[in-house]
């Protein structure tokens, strides 16, 4: 930073301190309460601290189900994401054919639209042509809003790509495939490993579409979603609460930094 940088006024620290307050508050409390003794309700403050309820986590076994299918699906989502998402930036950023934009728009609309709209359409799709929930539909519901995380990030970087090193990796004597992965894939690379890991974020703490796709499956946001409803031992969701925040931060906050000098921010559109 630049020492002759104009400084913030006062009054800007103060709200910018209270907004991060605000956001960040909740955080600590669910954090807190996962070593609370207190076993069915929340009280403030907490009547006592313990470590017991992480080796409680760690032995429950719905838990260890929950979270491997969340896994599953998010590395499976992540992977289509990657492979669809490329393929569409490519397209729309490396040819010009009539309805480019529609087409643009068309892609990155199921992450702008609420997660119930496309919940519900999945549903009804799945329904009407009678495939069964399981899975492989969850999978479906997450790669819709996954593709346009890659997307994004992969469109951002192939208009930064100037088409003179495509062409003169060509005129070398390279092949589409060479020409790819020698030219086209390092100056993708960032942006493609900032791309999978937010769609690997956003799939793995996803709730409301996977809420109409999963039948009777249960990834960690709907286990922790039913033990809010019908607790068990609630110190034990605070502690998987942890887990969700720390699996989905870091590769969000890693995201950021590989792409914060590009064009375009790696997670701007959600």
């Amino acid at each position: 930073m630049r020492s002759d940088a104009p400084r913030a006024p006062l009054g800007l620290k103060l709200a910018a301190s209270a907004g991060l307050v605000f956001m960040l508050a909740p955080l600590a409390l669910i954090f807190l309460y996962a070593f609370s003794t207190e076993e069915r309700t929340y009280q403030w403050p907490p009547p006592g601290l313990t470590l017991k309820w992480f080796a409680v986590t760690w032995d429950r076994s719905d838990v260890w189900e929950a979270l491997t299918l969340s896994v599953q699906v998010a590395a499976v989502s992540t992977v289509l994401a990657l492979v669809f998402g490329t393929l569409c930036a490519a397209a729309v950023s490396g040819t010009k054919f009539f309805g480019r934009e529609n087409v643009s728009l068309l892609l990155v609309l199921p992450i702008a639209l609420p997660g119930i709209i496309t919940g519900i359409s999945l549903r009804s799709a799945f329904s009407l042509m009678e495939i069964p929930f399981s899975f492989w539909t969850i999978i479906l519901g997450h790669a819709t809003f996954c593709i346009v995380v890659v997307y994004n990030n992969a469109v951002a970087r192939f208009r930064r790509l100037h088409g003179s090193l495509v062409e003169a990796a060509m005129d070398l004597g390279a092949n589409g495939f060479q020409t790819f992965w020698h030219v086209v894939l390092p100056n993708l690379g960032t942006a493609l490993v900032a791309g999978g890991m937010l769609a690997f974020a956003l799939s793995f703490d996803e709730v409301i579409v996977t809420t109409f796709t999963a039948g009777q499956q249960q990834t960690l946001p709907i286990w922790m979603l039913e033990e809010l409803i019908r607790p068990r031992q609630r110190p034990v969701t605070n502690v998987v609460a942890m887990i969700v925040v720390l699996v989905t931060f870091l590769p969000i906050l890693a995201a950021f930094y590989l792409t914060r000098d590009t064009d375009q921010t790696a997670g701007a559109g959600k």
